[in-house]
């Protein structure tokens, strides 16, 4: 039997299994370096990705969002009709995830001279508190009542 230490092991945090999945996921495509990206600050609230991804079209690339995950791959499919007498740039496939925070939302994409540029906004949520009323455990019974006995003697 073996355990696994986890950043969320302590019981007070109910519900965090999500993000110990996410970490996971990030760990293991955290070393890929293909397509290179840039991230940049717009304005207060807005972020720009911005993918190097020449030779790609727009039908070659998928933008989603997934689980609070902004997923973009591309596919690009041989020639077998071209005979090449030297190949340095290979038709490649990739997939590169961005974990998303709650309340980031993605607001457009674009394609331009061989970058894609993908545009998010931090949309501050409203709250959401609310008071949870108290019930008693009785299934709406009444409470039970003494009965007085007179006694006899």
């Amino acid at each position: 039997m073996s355990t696994r230490l986890s950043l969320f092991d302590s019981p007070l945090f109910l519900g965090f299994d999500h993000f110990e999945q996410t970490f996971d996921r990030l760990k293991k495509t955290g070393g890929e370096g293909y397509p290179p990206y840039n991230i940049e600050q717009i304005g207060d609230e807005g972020l720009r990705i911005t993918l190097a991804v020449a030779g790609f079209t727009m039908d070659d690339l998928d933008v989603q969002v997934e689980h609070n995950q902004l997923v973009i791959r591309g596919k690009q499919d041989d020639d077998r009709e071209k005979i090449y007498l030297h190949r340095g740039i290979a038709a490649r496939q990739f997939q590169r995830a961005f974990v998303l925070a709650d309340g980031i939302e993605v607001r457009d994409a674009y394609l331009d001279n061989g970058l894609l540029h993908i545009d998010m906004e931090r949309v501050v949520p409203e709250s959401q508190a609310r008071k949870i009323e108290i019930k008693a455990k009785n299934n709406g019974k009444a409470k039970p009542k003494a009965i007085d006995v007179e006694e006899t003697s």
